[in-house]
């Protein structure tokens, strides 16, 4: 018996404005890429719950690994996400909660994930969320959100992902956390929107009171050195990703939200919009460069880190002057 949250076509899902052509950052990271999509699927505008871009900051080895606030989703959607205790077949936890109407986000390997041919599938273990929306156990299928958009495995990779008659002991048991969600239609837009300009205004107040930039980029010139000597791609990759990837797509996000806010009706947005557009498109340059400069093992200029310091303190002075 086929087990689903939301009747989904993986051949006919039209994936959510965000994930479409036209983005400067195709993906996001796999959290919150899986919620976009989620969240749209269960009838809600991912955008309001986009205030918290505005509150990451350089972390000393990294930027923030940005996610949606949980607490934040259930404030604006009614949304309640738990975690759950794996203390069973991992398979049957899913097949019981997905029967409740209930989508399933769990921790699997990328390398039984269909979706990720030509990177981790079969080649790569790489630890990853998907979002279950559909399980059957007799034909071995299963539909889930992952990146950007909906798909679906079966057979091996169904045993596989699932760890379906696994016995090894030492093996820990992945988090996997379960939303609990009610039939009820989406909040009214007028109070969707006013919670969320309350939720902007909250994560206003946890923006980095000095400038992120000025942090980063003392921290990457101490680590350039070691990108350009050692001539790994491999490394440029995992830099990248925990760091220009992260800023750059969390503040494309950031100008999503506002460009939303705009078309509620909030005025005065366009000089933050622009700035925090404008980061995130130094940031995907700034990437290329650096590609360039590990391929080559040359110089790389940083006063482009900088410009990025001065179009963050535009961006966030203006939007602490109009809603902090």
């Amino acid at each position: 018996m086929t087990r689903t949250v939301v009747a989904l076509d993986p051949a006919t899902y039209a994936r959510h404005a965000v994930h479409r052509d036209g983005r400067i950052w195709a993906e996001t990271n796999c959290y919150v890429d899986i919620w976009i999509e989620l969240l749209h699927a269960l009838g809600h505008e991912p955008e309001a719950a986009l205030p918290f871009t505005f509150a990451i900051d350089f972390e000393g080895d990294q930027w923030t690994f940005f996610k949606f606030p949980l607490p934040d989703l259930l404030a604006l959607y009614g949304l309640d996400t738990q975690e759950l205790a794996i203390w069973r077949p991992l398979v049957e936890h899913v097949e019981e909660q997905v029967a409740q109407g209930r989508p399933v986000l769990a921790e699997l390997d990328s390398y039984h994930l269909p979706d990720t041919a030509g990177s981790a599938y079969q080649r790569a273990h790489v630890k990853s969320t998907v979002a279950v929306m559909e399980i059957d156990v007799a034909s071995a299928t299963l539909g889930y959100f992952h990146g950007q958009g909906y798909h679906r495995l079966h057979g091996d990779d169904f045993f596989a992902a699932l760890r379906v008659g696994e016995t090894d002991p030492t093996r820990l048991a992945p988090y996997v956390e379960v939303v609990k969600h009610s039939d009820e239609p989406p909040r009214p837009r007028a109070q969707t929107t006013a919670r969320s300009i309350e939720l902007l205004r909250h994560h206003l107040s946890r923006v980095p009171r000095d400038n992120p930039f000025a942090r980063f980029r003392r921290r990457f010139a101490e680590d350039l050195d070691g990108l350009l000597q050692d001539d790994d791609l491999e490394r440029f990759h995992q830099y990248s990703f925990a760091t220009l990837r992260q800023l750059g797509a969390c503040y494309e996000l950031a100008s999503t939200y506002l460009e939303w806010l705009a078309g509620r009706g909030e005025p005065d947005l366009e000089a933050p919009l622009a700035a925090f557009q404008d980061l995130s498109e130094r940031a995907k340059q700034f990437q290329f460069r650096l590609a360039r400069a590990v391929a080559r093992g040359a110089p790389l200029d940083l006063s482009p880190i900088d410009e990025m310091a001065d179009t963050w303190t535009r961006g966030t002075t203006a939007l602490r002057e109009r809603y902090a």
